[in-house]
């Protein structure tokens, strides 16, 4: 497995791990839990998803950038 299929991986797991994250919280906020598990437990673990998706998401996006993106631009030579 190619550096780049790793990166496509991990980009895919980042969104996922947020997506799911973010539906907890909204599952965990607006229905009433029939079973065993309390919505803080929800809520808690959604928060949990969402930071970490986002810290894969932070780590892909800086270790794939073009170094080139974020120069100054240079003045004309007169």
């Amino acid at each position: 497995m190619n550096d780049k299929q790793v990166n496509i991986i991990q980009l895919i797991i980042a969104a996922i791990v947020v997506l799911s994250g973010i539906a907890l919280l909204f599952v965990g906020v607006k229905c009433d839990p029939a079973g065993q598990i309390h919505e803080t437990v929800l809520v808690a673990f959604g928060e949990a998803a969402t930071f970490a998706g986002s810290i894969i998401g932070i780590d892909y996006h800086y270790k794939n950038r073009n170094t080139n993106d974020h120069t100054p631009p240079q003045p004309p030579n007169a």
